[in-house]
């Protein structure tokens, strides 16, 4: 997928710095170029195939985010308890 962006990208830019160094061609019809041609096909490209590894991620969070091993304080570490080492509190009767 990275090769096949990779190689797009360096036509695009090459589209463009050849639109660039033109004789005819301007440094605003290569900013265009480089856009139309460049930036926005290969941002979509790259929204469209990176998908199912969103999928893929969102699951696997939400497969560890529940049951009662995967509970966890703000900070990623396992939530304290009395088999932390810590004693229990005590009422005052």
């Amino acid at each position: 997928m990275y090769l096949v962006a990779i190689a797009w990208a360096y036509v695009a830019l090459m589209m463009a710095a050849a639109e660039a160094l033109s004789p005819q061609g301007t440094l605003f019809g290569a900013l265009v170029t480089l856009l139309l041609y460049g930036v926005l096909p290969l941002g979509l490209l790259m929204y469209i195939l990176g998908t199912p590894g969103r999928r893929r991620r969102r699951a696997a969070e939400a497969d560890d985010s529940s049951g009662p091993a995967a509970q966890r304080d703000a900070g990623g570490h396992a939530a304290a308890g009395p088999a932390a080492g810590l004693a229990p509190e005590r009422e005052e009767a």
